[in-house]
């Protein structure tokens, strides 16, 4: 009963007009940057950071959450029509929906991956808002050491589930970890490693790191290639799925948004590794393996209902914890924490209208991007014709200009653009930014709630391993670490990731 009057406080925020104009913005946003290739939900939210500041508290991260969930319908409309996966966690959908459309079925495997799309992303969102408040309940009865341990699970997840290199992706860390020490000690009111700068006093911007590293070095790093035009057919077909399409379709739809769902809450996760876990598991239980990458309907329902499961069921430790599992989530916290919102279970108590607010837009979000993306197909494949040239000078501006508004200050723009020189070298170097961008979020609130352990404990370190809930955290973390340590796991995962690479 009371879960049915928080859904009800839910609706009545995000159904108010200025409420629905964000979500349909946020939709239209994320489904035009999960077509255009080379521009991800990550660059386009931390270029948007700056935007939130005039937009109220539950406006923005209405507006957020739909680019986030919304690049994961987009990405797979040119990822079927002309292979160009448009958003990281739509290459899987290459493999068998470009075949369905050269086997001249566009048309029913555009209609498989915005249903099945559709269905995962209504039935995490009911997920949330089940789940959501006894984990919260739970989150409660955390004090200062817990919320340290919770958080270094947070980093070791993070790192054990990230692509890529193992070293590199804890060095990534370890210098989020460091960056986020810039500034003035809260404690002691001493600035550390500020090297004499003035600026640097109030430490680093989260908005322009992220700006930097994920929008400047994003933009370089697609200038750097060349540019490939396909050549577009406007040849849809039918958007009805047959019989035996359907058939095949259903049943994998199903198993990737319970796959998505429960890979989505898990630090590190999201969408990306969602679907192609989902991919591989559809091809292992198949009867027939050989069909996948010829145009299998359950090659794409799976990982495509996975991602946006996925997307969706992130914001579960976000909310909940105020922990971020990936590079959008943590993005989401600094939105939170420009509005002096403290990301943790005292958001559903201390801003039910936020809260509440958000998980019921993600349906209504749900249902405007079906209307969206059908009709609208041929519109969102045109957009493919634009020219990077035209295109990238734009966003520089718009960068530039949203970090400037932060503070009025150039010598944030100085700082955006370091480090988005710094990312494009990462980006050579095959070294995600997100691992950073993570250590730099959840950097100083792991050191405050350090410190107030020990201050409360007197000084004691024990204090993290005599409490129950603390040291159980702690020995999850480490037997996270031992098991990516084993040699067949370290095999395995580098053959989850090898595609994505």
């Amino acid at each position: 009963m009371e879960l049915l009057q928080h859904l009800a406080l839910g609706f009545s925020v995000a159904f108010t007009p200025e409420n629905l104009m964000y979500a349909l913005l946020g939709c239209i946003l994320g489904t035009l940057i999960g077509v255009l290739p080379g521009i991800g939900p990550v660059p386009t939210i931390a270029m948007l950071l700056p935007l939130t500041y005039i937009l109220p508290p539950t406006a923005g991260l209405i507006m957020l959450a739909g680019i986030y969930y919304g690049a994961q319908y987009g990405g797979s409309t040119t990822a079927i029509l002309v292979a160009l996966p448009g958003e990281t966690s739509a290459v899987v959908t290459v493999l068998d929906g470009h075949q369905m459309a050269k086997n001249g079925r566009a048309g029913a495997a555009l209609a498989i991956a915005a249903l099945g799309s559709f269905f995962a992303g209504c039935f995490a969102t009911v997920l949330l808002a089940a789940f959501a408040p006894p984990l919260a309940e739970v989150a409660f009865k955390f004090g200062p050491a817990e919320y340290f341990s919770l958080m270094v699970l947070g980093l070791v997840g993070a790192v054990v589930l990230a692509s890529g290199s193992l070293p590199k992706a804890i060095c990534m860390i370890l210098l989020g970890l460091m960056l986020g020490m810039v500034g003035t000690d809260v404690n002691s009111g001493v600035a550390r490693f500020d090297f004499g700068i003035p600026e640097l006093q109030d430490g680093i911007d989260f908005a322009v790191v992220a700006m930097g590293v994920f929008g400047l070095a994003e933009i370089m790093n697609n200038l750097a290639q060349k540019e490939n035009r396909v050549d577009i057919t406007d040849k849809i077909g039918s958007l009805y799925p047959n019989k035996q399409e359907f058939k095949e379709a259903a049943p994998a739809c199903i198993r990737g948004t319970l796959l998505g769902s429960a890979l989505g809450i898990l630090p590190g996760g999201g969408a990306v590794l969602s679907s192609f876990a989902s991919y591989t598991l559809e091809k292992k239980i198949s009867k027939n393996p050989e069909r996948f990458g010829k145009g299998h309907p359950a090659g794409l329902a799976g990982p495509e209902s996975a991602n946006n499961a996925a997307a969706q069921t992130s914001f579960i430790p976000l909310l909940t914890l105020g922990i971020p599992g990936n590079a959008v989530m943590a993005l989401m916290v600094g939105a939170m924490t420009i509005h002096n919102i403290q990301p943790g279970p005292q958001v559903m108590s201390s801003h039910p209208e936020l809260f509440w607010g958000l998980i019921a837009s993600m349906w209504i979000g749900n249902v405007m991007l079906v209307i969206l993306n059908l009709p609208l197909i041929g519109l969102w494949v045109k957009l493919l014709k634009v020219p990077y040239r035209v295109l990238f000078p734009a966003i520089v501006l718009f960068c530039t200009v949203g970090v400037y508004s932060l503070n009025y200050n150039v010598f944030d723009i100085y700082i955006m653009a370091i480090f988005g020189v710094i990312g494009y070298v990462w980006s050579k170097l095959k070294c995600e930014g997100a691992p950073l961008l993570l250590g730099l979020v959840l950097g100083p609130m792991m050191e405050e709630n350090f410190r107030r352990a020990l201050l409360l404990s007197r000084g004691e370190f024990s204090t993290f391993v005599t409490r129950p809930l603390s040291l159980s955290l702690l020995v999850l973390a480490a037997a996270l670490v031992v098991l990516v340590a084993l040699p067949s796991i370290r095999k395995k995962r580098e053959e989850t990731f090898v595609e994505e690479d």
